[in-house]
């Protein structure tokens, strides 16, 4: 589980709210430059947190209900979810140690990186 996982409206419930892991999930759409921008920085976010956090894509182009769902009015916009709540959001795109550093906090400062 090195990259992250590309879920949908109808994957949303199974892979974030049920997830026992916290998900960091990345609202973001194909036009986007910021989103485009951050990519990198997700993928590594990905693979340096496996096994203590999931991490996940969601088009909001192809999957408009979920972004609703969650008052997404923005992107790109990372949620962070834990035990299946959304606990915290950062809108637009943010450095690298921003993200971890917020990661972090959820986790209990457990992740260092």
């Amino acid at each position: 589980m090195n990259e992250p996982i590309k879920v949908s409206d109808e994957s949303f419930q199974k892979e974030v709210v049920e997830s026992s892991l916290p998900v960091l999930v990345d609202f973001w759409a194909p036009w986007c430059g910021p989103c485009r921008m951050i990519a990198p920085t997700i993928d590594e976010i990905s693979r340096e947190f496996a096994g203590k956090v999931k991490v996940v894509k969601l088009n909001t182009d192809e999957n408009p209900t979920t972004a609703m769902n969650y008052n997404i009015m923005g992107i790109p916009t990372l949620g962070i979810f834990v035990n299946g709540e959304l606990v915290d959001q950062i809108v637009g795109a943010y450095p690298k140690s921003h993200i971890v550093d917020k990661l972090n906090y959820f986790l209990g400062g457990l992740a260092k990186n």
